[in-house]
């Protein structure tokens, strides 16, 4: 099995990094592969809702015009058995990276051509708070959203928070090797 880890976090020593690693040891111990994209590091425009009506050749097409790494993770994403989404979580909500990418590929995911290779496929959503920690629910209620909206057959939520990481660490390892072994609910 193959995983890929989308991760809406810049800093790869941080606590989202951390619970995304975490999910991945639990991957790899199971025999299975795993690799992480950051996409802060990534270049991923913020949709231009490209025509008066708001929309574009993604509602056509289920392609996006803009030329950046978008439709290569998405390839990606299409490539992989699973596919985790870890975010740290600013206001309750989505990063900035991981708002821009799951907007358009919401967008795109609206035609049956760029629902390919996503609908029914297995995801996970991580979300890690800092500081008070109290926006990991809520963050994880929006990403479940954008994610069923895409298709997805979303597996699990894992809100978390800084006062509680070192418990999640664990759950998060159990997690991830259950997630080479479930079988779709779709």
């Amino acid at each position: 099995m193959k995983v890929l880890i989308v991760l809406g976090s810049r800093n790869p020593q941080g606590q989202t990094a951390r619970a995304a690693d975490a999910l991945l040891q639990g991957v790899t111990d199971e025999g299975s592969q795993g690799e992480r994209v950051f996409l802060p590091k990534m270049k991923i425009e913020s949709c231009r809702q490209c025509e008066d009506s708001g929309w574009g050749i993604c509602r056509t097409e289920g392609k996006c015009v803009i030329e950046d790494d978008f439709a290569a993770i998405v390839g990606q994403i299409r490539d992989a058995d699973a596919v985790v989404f870890a975010n740290p979580v600013y206001f309750s909500d989505l990063s900035e990276s991981m708002r821009a990418f799951t907007d358009r590929l919401r967008r795109t995911c609206m035609h049956e051509a760029g629902r390919d290779k996503i609908a029914d496929k297995p995801a996970i959503g991580i979300c890690v708070a800092g500081g008070g920690g109290g926006g990991a629910p809520a963050c994880a209620v929006s990403l479940e959203k954008v994610l069923q909206r895409c298709g997805f057959d979303v597996v699990d939520m894992i809100p978390a928070r800084r006062q509680n990481l070192d418990m999640k660490v664990n759950i998060l390892e159990i997690t991830g090797k259950w997630l080479t072994t479930c079988p779709s609910s779709g």
